[in-house]
């Protein structure tokens, strides 16, 4: 089922963070829809930084394309401001439908971009400033001339909030809806009472997404209260990396204390569980196809 498809229907879709093949793969076999591939993520994973505008166009489509290869579900990936200008998101658009096309049935993808000044820096960080709502607009419009396909969706993100206050993120929010933009992402908002402001003024007219993020800006909310308001996706786009950095932190303690695994085994796939997970036998057995 296409994103398109799937936002169609009532029920919110949740998609978790991740930020490669591997995490996706957890994803999909947990039974997730979709994934949300977090530049945020990527930047924590791959060169232990904070979100502040350090990744690249192409590391995002270097990893998308890892995640395609692996997993056929539908990516919604942060492209932040789309690298530069109109002419710079006419160029991520078409690097990250390339690396994103469709693996089979139920791929599809979804890219955002936000209305920042770069380098941007994360949501939930204060110290943000915004490009002219007009730019951004622009922008947008630059998003959808370049798509190949009208099946990808166009996620159009304000941080406006931070920055201009709740009145002029919805503003900013209806300029970007009447240029196209496919989703509504209006970052950080700190209310549940502003959450359906923006809810009262877009739901029914375009999807919006609401970002969870743990000890962040926004309230958090489960999915059944966020679908309740009107929202129609929800993200949670850092929750893996904190989870694992937890988990990753007491395993070395432990086995710094202790010179061994054996304390922390019943919190560890062992060797052929993650063989299994990772399909080392399917690929050693196709592999052995070609021996001859």
């Amino acid at each position: 089922m296409s994103l398109k498809s799937r936002l169609a229907q009532q029920s919110i879709l949740v998609a978790p963070g991740v930020f490669d093949a591997w995490s996706a793969l957890l994803a999909e076999r947990a039974g997730f829809e979709a994934v949300y591939l977090s530049g945020a993520s990527i930047a924590y994973t791959r060169l232990g930084r904070p979100d502040i505008g350090l990744v690249s166009v192409t590391e995002v489509a270097d990893t998308l394309g890892c995640i395609r290869e692996r997993v056929s579900l539908p990516v919604i990936v942060d492209a932040d401001t789309g690298f530069g200008n109109a002419l710079n998101v006419r160029r991520t658009v078409t690097l990250l439908e390339r690396s994103g096309g469709a693996n089979g049935a139920g791929g599809g993808l979804a890219i955002q971009i936000e209305d920042q000044t770069s380098p941007k820096r994360c949501g939930h960080l204060d110290g943000k400033t915004l490009i002219p709502a007009v730019e951004m607009a622009g922008k947008i419009r630059a998003a959808l001339d370049a798509r190949a396909s009208s099946d990808t969706l166009i996620v159009a993100r304000t941080d406006a909030v931070a920055v201009e206050g709740l009145e002029s993120a919805l503003e900013r929010a209806e300029r970007y809806l009447e240029a196209g933009a496919d989703v509504l992402f209006i970052e950080a908002l700190r209310s549940p009472e502003d959450m359906r402001s923006a809810c009262a003024r877009f739901a029914g007219r375009v999807p919006l997404l609401a970002n969870m993020v743990e000890g962040g800006k926004t309230p958090l909310l489960t999915a059944p209260e966020l679908q309740a308001l009107g929202y129609a996706i929800v993200i949670f786009p850092g929750g893996l990396v904190r989870a694992l950095s937890h988990a990753a932190s007491g395993y070395f303690a432990s086995l710094k204390a202790t010179g061994s695994t054996a304390a922390f085994r019943d919190r560890m796939l062992d060797f052929s569980e993650l063989n299994a997970l990772i399909g080392t036998p399917e690929m050693l057995a196709l592999g052995r196809r070609y021996d001859d």
